[in-house]
């Protein structure tokens, strides 16, 4: 029996708060979990900052990571099996690819890839292709195996079947962290019926369809998608969090460019400031690292990285208010020199910051990047896309909102001291028109 064929002695579970279990039965997916890369992604949260807002969203990206194996796991080994459209030697790739997808992502993540310039699937296909116990143990399967896994999460694999059960608009991965995120932050959005999308999937040609049957259950999804951005992934107080969390990795690179010497060196940022950074110093890092420095930095002598981490560490989060960048810009000028002649720094305390998503979409000619629709599977066996069925669809499709919010510290505003100035900044605030 060859290692990509090899099943454990006895099947291993994981009992799971979504699913109720995960089952394990392939030596190469024990063997994966098991290994130094995988394990790391316990230490790094699921949804960043949000735990400040939902005090349960405390799950890890291990978490979620097991959850669309699992998923894909049901797909391939019970709805697809034996199905002719479907190639039953593309099983073990795409759960690989199912368990590894997020496998790149760093302490607080798109935070800290913002700061550094790097990005997480960058590192995700150095990790599979690099010299890294993953990429030993896919090597075992096929010398050619690990890169076949590195382009299904990339979406270059040939199958589009399999790269659509990773990444697509109704995927795993996406049908995995609605349901676990909401789960954990306790909010009722993120529910939907997985069953009975999972029953009316379909392996069609080169793509993954839904029977028509199944089209209601699908709009509960993406409404559940959409109710879960706005309510959960973009609330505004876990991006004051985001916010003052980019700052302090934002002033700890700008001390340390400036010559500065800390009461505790930065060690494990060293190679991100002066970007020598390699693989092996991206995976010393979790976000144990990184809030053992916070804590230490509070005792730092400069006093902004000092406050900042305070304000992290404390949950003494920034205010904020609506913001409209087309009409906004020329006061946000204002309060920025307002800012200064009061004494508090605005490239660190007078934030900007936009969220935004596009619920659904479908692949239009010509733009640069392809997307990949949800089709139906209609009753004569046409294919038809989504929006061209369902109303509720068609009336969010190709719609991207976008939110502006405006994020400072009220409380440095009320202090005695420059009180002429603070009240102006304040009035402003107030005014709405910021």
């Amino acid at each position: 029996m060859s290692y990509a064929t090899q099943k454990l002695a006895e099947e291993k579970v994981f009992k799971d708060p979504v699913h109720r279990y995960i089952h394990v039965r392939d030596q190469v997916i024990w063997d994966l979990i098991n290994s130094r890369e995988v394990q790391r992604l316990r230490r790094i949260k699921q949804l960043g900052t949000s735990y400040l807002v939902f005090h349960g969203a405390e799950h890890s990206r291990f978490n979620h990571s097991l959850g669309v194996y699992e998923i894909v796991r049901r797909i391939v080994d019970d709805i697809f099996h034996e199905r002719p459209a479907w190639d039953e030697s593309e099983r073990l790739v795409v759960l690989c690819a199912a368990l590894l997808h997020d496998l790149g992502h760093g302490p607080f993540s798109h935070s800290f890839e913002k700061v550094f310039h790097v990005d997480h699937e960058v590192f995700t296909r150095e990790i599979l292709l690099g010299d890294t116990e993953v990429n030993g143990i896919l090597l075992k399967v096929a010398p050619d195996f690990p890169k076949k896994v590195a382009e299904v999460i990339a979406k270059t694999y040939p199958n589009k079947q399999v790269v659509s059960l990773i990444s697509s608009q109704i995927d795993a991965d996406r049908m995995d962290y609605l349901q676990r995120d909401a789960y954990y932050t306790g909010v009722s959005y993120g529910h939907f019926d997985m069953e009975r999308i999972l029953r009316v999937m379909r392996p069609v040609e080169d793509q993954v369809v839904i029977k028509s049957s199944g089209m209601h259950a699908v709009e509960d999804y993406i409404m559940s998608r959409y109710q879960m951005y706005w309510q959960v992934y973009f609330h505004p107080v876990a991006r004051s969090a985001e916010v003052i969390l980019r700052k302090i990795l934002q002033r700890a690179k700008e001390l340390s460019e400036s010559g500065y010497k800390f009461e505790q060196p930065p060690t494990h940022f060293m190679a991100f400031f002066n970007r020598t950074f390699h693989l092996k110093d991206y995976l010393a890092l979790d976000e144990g690292v990184l809030m053992t420095y916070f804590q230490l930095w509070m005792q730092e002598r400069d006093p902004i990285l000092s406050d900042l981490s305070d304000r992290f560490v404390n949950r003494r989060l920034f205010q904020y208010v609506d913001f409209d960048p087309g009409k906004d810009y020329r006061k946000l000028g204002e309060l920025s020199q307002l800012f200064r002649k009061a004494g508090i720094d605005p490239d660190y305390y007078l934030i900007d910051d936009s969220t935004s998503d596009l619920p659904y979409d479908f692949y239009r000619p010509g733009e640069e990047e392809e997307r990949l629709p949800i089709h139906l599977l209609m009753p004569a066996g046409e294919i038809k896309e989504l929006s061209r069925s369902s109303q509720i669809v068609d009336a969010i499709s190709g719609k991207r909102r976008t939110d502006y919010k405006l994020y400072f510290p009220a409380e440095l505003l009320i202090d005695g001291k420059k009180k002429a100035v603070k009240q102006q900044i304040l009035q402003m605030l107030r005014e709405g028109g910021v």
